[in-house]
């Protein structure tokens, strides 16, 4: 057990090394993940407490914006106390915990993309069998089939990452323990068996990409025979805001894992990977209740009932 008595924690790298600079960045991250957890509660309040949004989509939609809360959860409020703090400590187990529970989210999170794409196309292409092929059964079995895929790259991705041998300088160039800044810090090239593994997970990730591309082919090309400009319209407000929170998710984590390594991460590196780990679960509620009218209706319910017991 090398790795347990050579290293026993990190140091993760602040934003700057100025530290009215970084309480700054602090307070912007904290605005940030403030946003992400008030629009991620309230879509789960309103699909939760309005009746007229029990379907499969808003169900999903639920789950995925608990899932956005827990992506966000797990890098960014250590990363403000640290910062606030001036420490960027965090124990070898602390780290291994966080890199497990950043995997399962995102593994996850593509998983639940994938499975709400296969909803909109069934509702779209086969309306007729919609209630028949998504039933409560489907869509349940839907989202513990999206939680196990989570956990399995969870353990597949941090058992191979820390069955590596650390040693020499124990920093780590993020704010949070980053899978390529641990391979940084290697003895020797025995990290070969977590390439095979990312390769895996890379695989499965593009089969996910690849099936939701299928998807809204098959979606768009009904959409587009739709005779009425109201029925185009009613379909493309289903599905619009689904595909955006897809482009957004899948294009950040393209940009940061298809950069070229750094020896020593630029600015840029840093922005590169707050893109992929704060703002997709920070717009996707936004994407949602702009483009969603019945998510609007659920919301002013939302407030409105809260008015009305503050006055009760």
């Amino acid at each position: 057990m090398t790795n347990f008595t050579t290293i026993s924690g990190f140091l993760l790298m602040s934003f700057s090394g100025n530290p009215e600079i970084e309480i700054l960045y602090a307070s912007l991250f904290l605005v940030l993940y403030l946003v992400a957890l008030i629009g991620n509660v309230l879509i789960i309040t309103a699909t939760s407490m309005d009746n007229s949004l029990y379907s499969p989509m808003y169900f999903f939609l639920k789950h995925l914006s608990f899932l956005d809360l827990c992506y966000i959860s797990v890098t960014v409020p250590r990363s403000i106390c640290n910062s606030f703090l001036n420490s960027g400590n965090i124990s070898f187990w602390d780290c291994i915990l966080q890199c497990f529970a950043f995997t399962v989210c995102g593994s996850a999170e593509m998983a639940m993309l994938t499975v709400m794409s296969y909803d909109r196309y069934v509702a779209i292409c086969l309306p007729l069998h919609y209630e028949i092929i998504m039933d409560v059964s489907t869509c349940v079995h839907g989202v513990v089939a999206v939680w196990i895929s989570g956990v399995i790259s969870g353990v597949m991705h941090t058992a191979a990452t820390f069955s590596i041998h650390f040693c020499g300088a124990n920093i780590i160039h993020q704010f949070f323990c980053d899978v390529p800044q641990l391979l940084k810090l290697s003895c020797s090239n025995d990290y070969i068996s977590e390439l095979g593994v990312a390769g895996f997970l890379s695989l499965v990730a593009f089969l996910c990409f690849l099936s939701i591309g299928l998807s809204y082919t098959h979606i768009f090309s009904t959409v587009l025979r739709i005779p009425s400009g109201e029925g185009r319209d009613k379909a493309f407000s289903t599905c619009l805001p689904h595909l955006c929170v897809v482009i957004l998710f899948i294009s950040t984590g393209v940009f940061e894992f298809l950069k070229p390594p750094s020896d020593s991460p630029t600015a840029l590196d840093f922005l590169l990977t707050v893109l992929y780990t704060v703002v997709p679960s920070t717009l996707n509620p936004m994407i949602y209740s702009l483009r969603n009218k019945a998510i609007k209706v659920a919301l002013r319910k939302v407030f409105k009932g809260r008015k009305s017991c503050l006055f009760c």
